[in-house]
């Protein structure tokens, strides 16, 4: 049987800083993000399971990636917890707001090496996270690929 790759589409809206950054993104602001998911794997052969033909039900796929990242990440502040962004993260906290704080530089090339680790923990044994590409603005994105890593 053929190895098969299906991909899901996510959105969510979250707001970061770059610490050190010389740019406009020193600052906090916010992206709408695009996450495209790719699995890899041979379709289920077994007529008597419910998800004969399939190489993972869209359904898991999505339960995975929502409680991983979008339901996480959708509408938070991500900061640097190794900066003294921490002062301004408390300060939020303490105002309600929900601030993820991560022991790398918010970029969407480190947010997606997180994402990877993160849904390759949860895929079922049969299947492999192929790839991911995390859309920042309508031009510009970050690609992660299983066999370069």
């Amino acid at each position: 049987m053929s190895n098969i790759r299906i991909t899901k589409k996510f959105t969510f809206e979250t707001g970061h800083a770059l610490y050190g950054y010389d740019g406009k993104c020193k600052n906090i602001h916010g992206h709408s993000y695009r996450l495209l998911v790719t699995v890899i794997g041979k379709p289920i052969s077994d007529s008597s399971n419910v998800k004969n033909g399939m190489v993972m039900d869209f359904g898991d796929l999505k339960k995975i990636v929502k409680d991983e990242i979008v339901d996480v990440f959708d509408h938070a502040t991500v900061l640097n917890k190794n900066t003294p962004h921490l002062q301004l993260a408390e300060e939020l906290k303490q105002r309600g707001h929900n601030v993820i704080l991560v022991n790398y530089q918010p970029t969407s090339e480190m947010m997606i090496i997180d994402f990877a680790e993160k849904i390759k923990n949860q895929l079922p044994s049969n299947v492999k996270l192929h790839s991911l590409r995390l859309q920042e603005t309508e031009t510009s994105y970050a690609e992660w690929f299983a066999n370069e890593n």
